[in-house]
């Protein structure tokens, strides 16, 4: 490979990683996110990794839910409830590959985090993110299903609470 080749690679490096850091999107004043026609709004007090996290997840809210959707490849058709997970914490810089909802039982410090809580058990698993819900199921019959934010909590009953350190 050439120096030119090199410079050349180290440019397209560099402007794809500028790229990823420049997520943005909506932002509310306060501390709590704010949901308007299923697009969130980042909190202006959140940290920045937490609104890109936000952020990326509003790309997903068309996608349906597809089990095992998001394990493969972060970039996918369709996201099951980790992989959506795994979504916003890859996105927010916390994770580097996708994990599973047994997985996500162990992720990070025990108990509810200031900005992100995951909340999972073997086989279901969704997170509250600066006040909403991300989960991947409806309540309401006939719901819609997939990587949705909700304004309304679910039972927590049987889930393990966990949070990504430091948010």
């Amino acid at each position: 490979m050439t120096i030119r080749h090199l410079f050349a690679f180290a440019t397209l490096l560099i402007a794809a990683s500028a790229s990823a850091s420049q997520i943005s999107g909506p932002i509310v004043p306060g501390s709590r996110a704010v949901l308007h026609h299923g697009v969130a709004y980042a909190p202006a007090q959140a940290p920045d990794n937490i609104k890109r996290a936000i952020w990326a997840i509003n790309t997903l809210r068309d996608k349906p839910y597809k089990w095992g959707g998001g394990h493969g490849s972060f970039s996918d058709t369709g996201y099951d409830c980790s992989g959506t997970v795994s979504f916003a914490l890859y996105h927010a810089g916390l994770i580097r590959s996708p994990l599973a909802s047994s997985e996500l039982r162990n992720f990070g410090d025990n108990g509810s985090g200031r900005w992100f809580t995951i909340y999972a058990r073997n086989g279901h698993a969704f997170a509250m993110i600066a006040g909403l819900r991300l989960d991947t199921t409806d309540f309401y019959i006939g719901g819609d299903v997939g990587p949705r934010w909700h304004n309304d909590r679910r039972s927590t009953w049987g889930f393990s609470a966990r949070h990504p350190g430091g948010v």
